[in-house]
């Protein structure tokens, strides 16, 4: 690792864990951050990202990204731009592979589904449940619940998109076990993770897409942050052929966006005259980021990509799939929850929000294809208009 500036989080400076470890040398020399990392990777809810859709439900082809692939490649991205900003890469990468343990099956359309199910009872936030998951549901440990995570990794989860001024109920019950200060700001480790996952999706998302092909290079070129990085890569290459070019257009506007960034990133940081990790938090803004002008560009292709991509009827028609899919498991299990496994069955209490908020963890922890089968096996092969 590279010197950590002044501002960075310093692992001998952790505010520590829930629950005090001995012995913990003997597992090798890692300082926190390293274990907390390794926890992750280790983790059941880790493996799962496997199956758990990323732009396509079920994709069907191997190419194509899953939660996990995209976990991985955000963490790529991240720890690069920290190695060259001084902050902690192992916190950073944590932060990256974690942060969407949360999401149920099926992506957002999955989140939709389980969120109004869940309105009568709080409702459903997968970064509320990534830390649920982590600090009470995935418990390996033998004298404690959860994964036990460092302060700074359970802080960055939580705050990694801001200050959280409103939180629902699983975030008031994660944060009443260990208080987080969810009303300042993260450390810079957290906000990066933040913008390396929007890097990250917003240019491979643009690979998945032209490779199945709901997405053509003539729409992509529309979008004026897509048209000046192809132009320099047609300039390089003049004389390769386009379809040999697309992944090259997706390494260069992930280089303009971490390249803007970290410069972006440096000017907020002298401007705002932060030394310390503490003040970082006090600071009162953001200050990892875009310039003003990428930030706008950025936005451009985010609306671009909903209206090409995510909004494609294959992928409304998916999403309504999905939607049912989850929905009806919802109220399956309310009504009978000996349809769930016995270990999760047997702790179905009969009160509300209990009852509801134990069925929302199982689904919510469901891979696309395992909530596929569980619904099958209820309700027999599901078809749709």
């Amino acid at each position: 690792m590279t010197m950590l500036a002044p501002y960075a989080s310093h692992p001998e400076a952790s505010r520590g864990r829930l629950h005090a470890e001995a012995g913990g040398e003997m597992r090798g020399p890692r300082d926190i951050f390293q274990r907390d990392r390794d926890r992750i990777i280790h983790s059941i809810a880790f493996r799962r990202l496997r199956h758990k859709t990323q732009v396509f439900v079920s994709p069907d082809g191997d190419h194509f990204r899953v939660r996990l692939t995209h976990s991985l490649e955000v963490a790529q991205i991240g720890r690069t731009i920290a190695r060259t900003l001084g902050l902690n890469e192992d916190l950073t990468e944590a932060l990256c592979l974690a942060h969407d343990i949360g999401h149920p099956p099926f992506g957002h359309a999955g989140e939709d589904a389980l969120e109004a199910a869940m309105d009568d009872h709080g409702g459903f936030d997968h970064n509320a449940h990534t830390l649920r998951t982590l600090m009470l549901l995935e418990s390996p440990y033998p004298r404690f619940r959860g994964l036990n995570l460092s302060w700074e990794m359970l802080e960055g989860l939580a705050k990694h998109n801001g200050p959280v001024t409103k939180p629902g109920w699983a975030m008031r019950e994660v944060d009443h076990l260990f208080p987080l200060d969810l009303a300042s700001h993260a450390s810079l480790e957290a906000q990066l993770a933040a913008i390396a996952d929007d890097i990250a999706y917003d240019n491979h998302d643009i690979d998945d897409g032209l490779r199945a092909g709901l997405l053509t290079l003539e729409q992509l070129l529309s979008v004026p942050l897509v048209k000046g990085c192809w132009d320099r890569v047609r300039g390089r290459y003049p004389d390769v052929p386009e379809d040999r070019l697309l992944r090259e257009l997706v390494r260069e506007q992930i280089g303009v966006m971490a390249n803007d960034l970290i410069a972006a990133t440096r000017a907020n940081i002298a401007e705002s005259g932060v030394e310390t990790v503490d003040e970082v938090r006090r600071a009162g803004r953001t200050l990892v980021g875009f310039s003003p002008e990428l930030a706008a560009q950025e936005r451009d292709l985010k609306r671009f990509m909903y209206a090409t991509l995510y909004h494609h009827p294959s992928q409304l028609a998916a999403a309504d799939r999905a939607r049912v899919i989850v929905t009806d498991l919802f109220r399956a299990y309310q009504a009978d929850p000996r349809l769930m496994p016995e270990l999760w069955r047997g702790d179905c209490v009969a009160s509300e929000p209990r009852r509801s908020r134990h069925i929302g963890d199982f689904i919510a922890g469901m891979t696309d294809r395992y909530a596929e089968k569980c619904h099958a096996e209820i309700f027999g092969k599901l078809e749709m208009a």
